[in-house]
């Protein structure tokens, strides 16, 4: 039987949980549903994994069938520019009776017609989103025909109902990639998870219009918040591992080498499907580190001599193969690679290593692996999404070649006796440039995923950062570092925005790999020289506190600023006079 993810609670619960009074003080979600079907049942499931990441979601429906109307600015109520992301919800037999039911007795004529109608309909509601907001646009596809129009010959025809079907989706993903931060979400794989007989309420779709039983509204909720953990900046870097009876079978000090299971037989076979899934995740930009109860030696052995690893050392961002507890040593791992204790994912078939997890590292996202079914693992991991990103970038891809340079640096750093020596024998390069379109995915993906070095914590999309960067009003600066052990990419983000001779820093962030080395101050004092050859007289900073972000509250003081009076927006405000920098 293939794994199925753990039920999300039933409405009745659901609703219990967002009644508590601490709901209130969570930041708000804003999301808007357009439909041509009735979609109202998903509210409940959107709100939970909401609450789940730490928000409190506020849903707005559009009236039924009104799709076009709302994108072209009838409801300016609904599409706004608070909005964090409009869900489209249009399926076949709502889109085109004709291509549906209707479909046979078309001639290629006619269905040609038909189609060409729908993707200019496709193009012209994602262009109107747009207008009016930067919003993600999430658009459920079509699902495909489970009965097609021509039988068993249909799936043989070039100009069948299940090629057009094909075809449509691909003219709405072309739409899509129009614009900014706008998604195709596919309801083919929501439908293939559960299988069409708990996808479909057939009584209800006649009754009122509504397609999707309560378990196919669960499963497309959890697949939307695959793309809202993402731009929320919630998505996970790193993904810890187990080693006995979670990388391989058996328990390698008590089998040996040769007695634990990996290799091409079940249950080898399952454990070498396992890491290729991990490896897949690793070549996306994922870190991977070891935590294991075990002697070091023995599971070195493993990596470096048995035939059917997978998974190699130079893989291995971090390493802690010892006898502590677990907890201290993801702490541990994370304090290594310089990332937040809530950007580890933790793998373990131990239910006693998983629940000591969960209660001394709340913030560590455990999978427990079920000991005796190893065929589920690579599933389980595929399933949880919690390392999905909506785009990949070339730093993503490079991402294991860094952390194994990092390691050099480390290496380097311990010869130094102190942070002065160490950078200037790093032989750091610093290059500042402006956003343009190549830049522009990074600078976005760095606004939603760097926590700690962060003095504002707003996230922004793709959309947001091309708006600044073509706005003769703001300034977008990239800052990109490289060292004698290699580029590390573009590890800084700077958003200014001009008012007359002020400039105020909108975002001012740093990657947690770049952290360390001076390098911010340096950024900082670029930006400012900048603003200044503008006719800028005067820089004003904020630093608005999260739970992440503790240690940068006395940058901009370390920096030369004073405090300033409260100017909107929140948090705590600084001011220099750009005057007194040195030429």
């Amino acid at each position: 039987m293939l794994y199925t993810e753990t039920p999300l609670p039933t409405l009745a619960e659901i609703e219990d949980r967002l009644s508590a009074p601490e709901i209130g003080d969570l930041p708000r979600m804003r999301l808007a549903v357009l439909r041509n079907v009735t979609m109202e049942s998903i509210q409940g499931y959107l709100q939970y994994m909401a609450h789940e990441l730490g928000f409190r979601a506020d849903v707005a429906f559009g009236g039924f069938d009104n799709i076009v109307q709302e994108a072209l600015g009838g409801a300016p109520e609904l599409l706004h520019r608070e909005l964090d992301a409009a869900l489209v919800f249009a399926p076949l037999p709502a889109l085109s009776t004709l291509l549906d039911i209707g479909f046979s007795a078309l001639s290629p004529a006619q269905v040609e017609e038909e189609v060409t109608r729908l993707v200019a309909l496709f193009g012209t509601v994602v262009r109107g989103i747009r207008n009016q907001s930067n919003a993600m646009i999430l658009w459920h596809g079509l699902e495909p025909p489970l009965y097609p129009a021509m039988g068993i010959q249909d799936a043989q025809l070039p100009n069948g109902q299940l090629a057009m079907v094909a075809r449509l989706n691909e003219g709405l993903r072309q739409a899509l990639s129009s614009v900014d931060n706008a998604y195709l979400v596919s309801m083919e794989v929501c439908l293939a998870r559960l299988g069409a007989r708990q996808f479909y309420d057939l009584r209800y779709w006649q009754l009122a219009r509504s397609p999707y039983s309560r378990q196919a509204l669960a499963e497309i909720a959890r697949e939307d918040f695959k793309y809202l953990r993402a731009v929320k900046g919630r998505a996970r870097k790193c993904f810890v591992l187990d080693c006995d009876n979670t990388l391989w079978g058996g328990i390698v000090g008590e089998d040996g080498l040769e007695g634990i299971k990996l290799g091409s037989s079940y249950p080898g076979s399952a454990f070498v499907e396992f890491q290729r899934e991990i490896l897949s995740l690793h070549r996306r930009g994922v870190i991977l580190a070891i935590c294991s109860k075990n002697n070091e030696a023995d599971v070195m052995e493993v990596f470096d001599r048995h035939p059917d690893m997978v998974l190699k050392p130079e893989h291995i961002a971090a390493w802690r193969i010892n006898w502590r507890d677990k907890a201290s040593n993801l702490r541990e791992i994370a304090a290594e690679l310089n990332i937040g204790i809530d950007s580890l994912v933790f793998a373990d078939d131990s239910p006693f290593e998983a629940d000591l997890a969960r209660s001394m590292v709340p913030e560590v996202q455990v999978l427990q692996l079920p000991h005796a079914r190893p065929s589920e693992y690579r599933w389980i991991l595929a399933a949880c999404g919690a390392f999905d990103l909506p785009r990949i970038t070339d730093e993503d891809r490079k991402r294991g070649a860094l952390y194994q340079a990092e390691s050099g640096r480390q290496r380097e750093r311990a010869k130094c006796s102190n942070l002065e020596s160490y950078c200037r024998s790093l032989e750091m390069k610093l290059h500042i440039g402006r956003a343009d379109v190549m830049s522009i995915p990074r600078i976005a993906q760095q606004t939603q995923k760097t926590n700690q070095f962060n003095l504002t914590s707003r996230r922004y999309s793709d959309a947001d950062i091309r708006s600044f960067a073509e706005s003769p009003d703001h300034e977008v600066l990239w800052l990109r570092v490289a060292d004698k052990f290699g580029d590390m990419g573009i590890v800084g983000t700077c958003v200014l925005r001009y008012q007359g001779d002020e400039a105020a820093i909108d975002i001012l962030l740093l990657s947690c790999r770049a952290l360390g080395r001076g390098i911010e101050g340096r950024f900082l004092a670029e930006a400012m020289h900048l603003a200044r050859r503008r006719g800028v007289r005067r820089i004003l900073g904020q630093y608005i506190a999260s739970a992440k972000n503790s240690q940068v509250e006395g940058f901009y003081a370390g920096q030369g600023f004073v405090p300033a009076p409260r100017k909107g927006r929140g948090g705590d405000w600084f001011v220099l006079d750009l005057e007194q920098l040195p030429a």
